[in-house]
C-alpha cells in the first residue's frame, strides 16, 4: 500500500500510451498457476498488439506481435507494475518463482520431473530464475530456470530477497 502513491502516477504514462497507439485495453489478464497450484487471474499492462495472442508459447525480444510501446515497457519491465494489485490480493508477493500461464504450466508438469513443487512458495514479480538467467524460449532453458526456482525455495530467507530485490534493480 506505500508504494501505491508512486505506483500510480507512474503507471498512468504506459496505460495512456497503449490507449493512445492502438485503442486497445490498457491490461493483460491472463490465468497463472500460484501458490498451492491455485488458479489467479494476472494482471500487467498490455505489450502485444490487440489480438495478437496466437501463435508460439514463448515469446522472443524481436517478436513482431508486440507493439511499439510494448518493447519500451517489457525493456524496462514497466508492464509488470500492474501486479501490485496481485500482491495486495495475496495472490502474489514481491520475490518468489514467476508465475506461468495455466497452458505452459502444465506443459511443464508433464515435461519436467518435479515442476509442480515450485508452486510450494507464493510466486512473485521477480526471482531468482530472472535476475540470473532472464527470459527463456525453449523447453531446456526452462529446465534450467527451474533449477533456479529450487534454489531458491531450498536457500529462502531475508538476505536472499534482499539481494534479489538489489539484481532486479541493477
Amino acid at each position: 500500500i506505500l508504494f501505491l502513491p508512486v505506483i500510480f502516477p507512474i503507471g498512468l504514462i504506459p496505460a495512456l500510451l497503449i490507449k493512445l497507439e492502438d485503442g486497445g485495453p490498457v491490461f493483460f489478464l491472463q490465468p497463472r498457476t500460484g501458490l498451492g497450484g491455485q488458479v489467479f487471474t494476472i494482471v500487467k499492462f498490455r505489450t502485444m498488439r490487440v489480438n495478437a495472442t496466437d501463435g508460439d508459447l514463448f515469446t522472443a525480444g524481436d517478436d513482431a506481435r508486440i507493439s511499439r510501446i510494448g518493447k519500451f515497457l517489457r525493456r524496462f519491465r514497466i508492464d509488470e507494475l500492474p501486479q501490485v494489485w496481485n500482491i495486495l490480493l495475496g495472490e502474489m508477493s514481491w520475490i518468489g518463482p514467476r508465475p506461468e500461464a495455466i497452458s505452459r504450466s502444465n506443459w511443464y508438469e508433464g515435461e519436467l520431473s518435479f515442476y509442480r513443487y515450485r508452486h510450494i512458495v507464493r510466486p512473485g514479480i521477480t526471482g531468482w530464475a530472472q535476475v540470473n538467467q532472464g527470459h527463456v524460449c525453449s523447453l531446456s532453458d526452462v529446465d534450467h530456470k527451474l533449477q533456479f526456482d529450487f534454489y531458491y525455495i531450498k536457500n529462502i530467507s531475508y538476505w536472499m530477497d534482499i539481494l534479489i530485490l538489489f539484481k532486479t534493480i541493477r
